[in-house]
């Protein structure tokens, strides 16, 4: 394991979310997010030279956002929002409410901004490069009060956020931008939902595959879903079935079940998930388009640690959690991020290289490195992601005080 930050270093660093890329097409830059001037910005490294540019110019802390729970309304940078264009080294990102991108030279350009009473999440710029979608929800959503206020690192609100938005009939709406003009080219509303990620598929961007973030009913089922707005349709990914191949466990596809971060693979064929069967185990499941077809792969009973898997161009996959040497003993802590919908508690310490066999319904298990994150909050989420040339994993890592960057080779010999 070896960092991109030093150990001794007092801030934190981590990379971008993993629905994009924290690195340039050629692997030669790599984006992150660090508070080391006292408020979050996005810096540039090289990685030949080491040097470091800062990109943005916030002074306000942290943005009031999904997952920042505990930020300020309408200031500070929305560290969620943070997306990379890979193939043109540009950041865009929300700044005190207005969205905003920036290149290698510094210029920064306010493209448009959120409306008064929304709560923004995860966004994400279309591959082609002139599209960008910004989730955004009721800002209702996540009014607080002294009898709601969350707890822990990342000030979760004790109420069930997706049962407010069901009793009150709360709405989210994919929102989508010309990278150029910063026009807003449509808004989709989504009622009943909330949405936190979303993905323009790789390869055709008038569809965009999001989420309805802790679902507090069906979960199984109501997690993923496709928009096509060259259709105005919107599809559910992951239906109750017994259709499901490569399944040797028999388990069937069930609402009660668990699902979470979804991914595109490159060629906008094919969306990877993972999650659990309700009552059984962790399981690691591939969805295909055009033929309607569905891979689950059960993992071991004992493969309880909650785990991102994520995939390299080739459709490998890697993952922060869920493997275990039979011989381990389980690191006991508490996190207040385990009190949520998914049934797997936060206390994974390996990053794997993960070969799925999805005919065959089994994966190959190739632990790199141990992570040693202590997963106290979302930040210190390893979040795996390759580099492009797929040589590398990068993840991010609190062992000590603070948040810092790690890369790991994908060759064990």
């Amino acid at each position: 394991m070896s960092g991109c930050e030093g150990e001794t270093a007092g801030f934190d660093t981590q990379l971008l979310y993993f629905t994009c890329s924290s690195l340039s097409s050629d692997d030669r830059r790599l984006y992150l997010i660090s508070d080391r001037d006292g408020h979050p910005n996005v810096y540039v490294k090289d990685l030949a030279s080491g040097e470091e540019r800062r990109l943005t110019d916030n002074q306000n802390g942290i943005l009031k956002s999904y997952v920042y729970f505990d930020g300020t309304p309408g200031k500070g940078l929305g560290k969620a929002s943070v997306c990379l264009d890979s193939s043109r080294d540009i950041i865009y990102y929300i700044q005190d409410n207005e969205i905003c991108k920036v290149g290698l030279d510094g210029a920064i350009h306010v493209l448009n901004h959120v409306p008064d009473g929304r709560m923004t999440a995860f966004t994400h710029v279309s591959s082609d490069g002139w599209k960008l979608c910004v989730p955004m929800t009721d800002g209702r959503i996540l009014d607080f009060n002294p009898d709601t206020e969350g707890y822990g690192l990342d000030k979760r609100p004790v109420y069930n956020i997706d049962g407010r938005v069901q009793e009150e009939r709360l709405s989210s709406y994919l929102c989508v931008f010309d990278t150029e003009t910063g026009n807003l080219l449509y808004e989709k509303p989504v009622p009943l939902c909330w949405i936190t990620h979303v993905q323009f598929n790789p390869i055709d961007s008038d569809i965009i595959m999001y989420n309805h973030e802790w679902p507090s009913f069906d979960c199984g089922i109501r997690r993923i879903w496709l928009y096509d707005h060259s259709k105005d349709e919107i599809r559910c990914v992951r239906c109750e079935g017994t259709d499901t191949l490569g399944n040797p466990g028999g388990f069937p596809r069930r609402a009660a079940d668990w699902v979470c971060h979804e991914m595109w693979s490159d060629d906008g064929g094919v969306i990877v998930y993972h999650g659990g069967y309700a009552d059984g185990p962790a399981m690691v499941g591939k969805y295909e388009l055009e033929s309607n077809r569905y891979w689950e792969i059960a993992l071991p009973d004992d493969f309880k640690a909650y785990g991102h898997f994520t995939m390299d161009h080739q459709q490998n996959l890697c993952c922060d959690g869920y493997f275990k040497f039979p011989e381990d003993i389980k690191v006991v802590r508490e996190n207040s991020t385990d009190n949520g919908p998914d049934p797997h508690k936060k206390d994974g310490e390996y990053i794997s290289r993960v070969i799925p066999h999805w005919e065959e319904g089994r994966l190959e298990w190739v632990p790199l490195c141990k992570h040693q994150s202590d997963w106290l909050g979302q930040d210190a989420h390893p979040h795996p992601i390759y580099n492009h040339g797929g040589g590398e994993i990068y993840f991010n890592s609190r062992s000590g005080k603070y948040v810092k960057v790690y890369a790991t080779k994908t060759k064990t010999d």
